[in-house]
């Protein structure tokens, strides 16, 4: 008999899962313990083992999509056993419902059907990376058309919300087909590419317009296909033509895939550019360190220098920003507390702890972070969420550091940070910001903060306010340790002193709750030792 398998609630606080990577195909013999899927909770990414001997019959979710806790997963059964994908649309999310799933189910099959995909031709869409990714763009191909794929090699490498991540084939072939130009968007689950049998006649497939892009008001139209034997040089013509400018005696320009990705954003013409790769191939630095042409106007009084205006695309993350932020904005009532902290004592402190820990060298902001977990274990209130109709008050602490990157602000997140020492959570900072400047973080090491620290202290910034990290109640801005002349017992003195200001939503942060917890915070930073105790 056919088993059902759920959508399983893999954590306490669990509502939906996302089903990030099938394991196992429709088809494929499944046996006991077997992992047939990865999936993604609202903490972690855990691989789901299958209870049941079988055939997997039936896949319910899209790699990439969300469903609800008991919604339909996956049919195992035997092989050519019937089967029905019933069940209570109560149990479905309203981004993917059962009914919604079958529906797509029926129109896929429906649309193979009548575009006639050959043998061993896989269709490739644009992949869901991240939660909240509605569109991705290819940064560099890493294929050609009709270049020969086997599995487990990078096709391309997509910027997403979030991150640059590499994306992987899941099949051996060629290359008949890339959907996606590098540098330009692409929504979700339109089509990336096709991979199948050299020579393969793929135009019915590319000339139907999807299901998707047939919803989008701007739909991104498929490119003519081209005869097999002739599509690799004129593809790539087409490419060369459109990503490789060439100068006014048409000679080619050789540039990096980066090279020209960073050219195309910053609006810089290849041509006019020096090359210090090998061959005068153009790599990054030369594009970093280019300062455009200027002209000099004269005028029978004075001259000055006229700079060219040029704009740039938004990249995914930029415009991820741009919304959150303003949701935040606009939607939770900030509100601001500033306190100034006497840094002596940390200070010797910190000189302490570093002279005797190896190979570890323990920052301010590491013992501030130290210091934010331990009071909010003290104010619980601070470490909540507002939720509308109630408020949760969070059982883990994890802090999120805001770390700058080139095209905008990532958040990794430390969790449990109330129970690791100075010297584990400097460690685990670096490693994240490194990997947040390098577009390598995971999902999972971006998301459950319950607070936020951001700290601008390194550039000199002596005070500033922050935008609240929805869906966090509060976040603190941390200005640089500065000298000046401080009163103590009674004499003038100099002293190294801090400026904190701390935004709070009042939906879940009452005003004497927040001046409590900057109490208990500076009580911590000004007297170390108390951390200990």
């Amino acid at each position: 008999m056919a088993e059902k398998i759920t959508m399983p609630r893999l954590s306490d606080t669990m509502e939906e899962g996302t089903l990030i990577k099938w394991h196992k195909n429709v088809g494929d013999k499944v046996s006991e313990g077997d992992v047939i899927a990865e999936i993604e909770t609202d903490k972690a990414i855990q691989e789901f083992e299958s209870e049941f001997d079988g055939v997997l019959l039936y896949q319910g979710i899209e790699e990439g999509k969300s469903a609800k806790v008991d919604s339909l997963l996956a049919v195992i059964g035997g092989k050519g056993e019937k089967f029905d994908t019933d069940i209570d649309s109560s149990n479905q999310t309203e981004e993917s419902s059962s009914s919604q799933n079958q529906e797509e189910s029926q129109n896929t099959t429906t649309e193979i059907t009548s575009n006639e995909i050959p043998e061993n031709v896989q269709v490739i869409n644009m992949p869901r990376l991240s939660d909240t990714m509605e569109e991705g763009t290819v940064a560099t191909w890493h294929k050609k058309i009709g270049d020969k794929v086997s599995e487990g090699d990078i096709l391309a490498e997509i910027e997403t919300d979030k991150a640059v991540q590499e994306f992987e084939s899941e099949y051996d072939g060629t290359l008949l087909y890339i959907g996606a130009e590098e540098g330009k968007p692409s929504p979700v689950d339109s089509i990336l590419a096709i991979i199948g049998p050299k020579g393969t006649d793929i135009s019915g497939i590319t000339s139907a317009p999807t299901k998707k892009s047939a919803q989008k008001e701007e739909a991104i139209s498929a490119p003519k296909e081209i005869p097999v034997k002739e599509e690799k040089v004129e593809k790539q013509e087409i490419m060369e033509k459109e990503l490789q400018p060439t100068s006014s005696q048409n000679d080619r320009i050789f540039a990096s895939p980066l090279a020209k990705k960073l050219a195309k954003e910053k609006n810089i013409d290849l041509s006019e550019v020096i090359g210090s790769g090998d061959n005068g191939r153009i790599v990054k630095k030369d594009i970093e360190n280019f300062t455009p042409k200027t002209k000099t106007i004269a005028s029978s009084t004075s001259s000055f220098i006229k700079q060219e205006s040029y704009t740039t695309p938004n990249s995914q993350m930029r415009k991820v920003i741009a919304k959150r932020l303003a949701e935040s904005k606009f939607t939770a009532p900030h509100y601001y507390l500033n306190v100034e902290v006497n840094m002596d004592n940390c200070i010797a402190a910190r000189k302490q702890i570093n002279e005797s820990i190896k190979d570890v060298k323990i920052s301010f902001n590491d013992i501030i972070v130290k210091a934010c977990a331990l009071a909010l274990r003290k104010h619980p209130q601070v470490n909540s969420t507002w939720k509308g109709d109630e408020t949760l008050f969070h059982g883990d602490i994890n802090i999120g550091i805001a770390v700058a990157v080139e095209d905008g602000l990532l958040v990794p997140v430390v969790k449990n940070t109330d129970f690791k020492s100075f010297a584990e959570i400097s460690v685990e900072v670096k490693d994240l910001a490194v990997r947040a400047r390098e577009r390598k973080l995971k999902p999972d090491e971006m998301e459950g903060s319950t607070f936020t620290v951001s700290n601008l202290g390194m550039f000199g910034i002596k005070s500033f306010t922050s935008i609240i990290n929805q869906p966090n109640s509060s976040i603190l801005s941390v200005g640089a340790i500065i000298q000046k002349p401080i009163v103590k017992d009674g004499q003038i003195v100099v002293g190294n002193t801090m400026e904190l200001n701390m935004a709070c939503d009042h939906r879940t942060v009452d005003g004497a709750t927040g001046a409590q917890f900057l109490q208990t915070l500076v009580t911590y930073l000004e007297n170390p030792i108390t951390m200990f105790l």
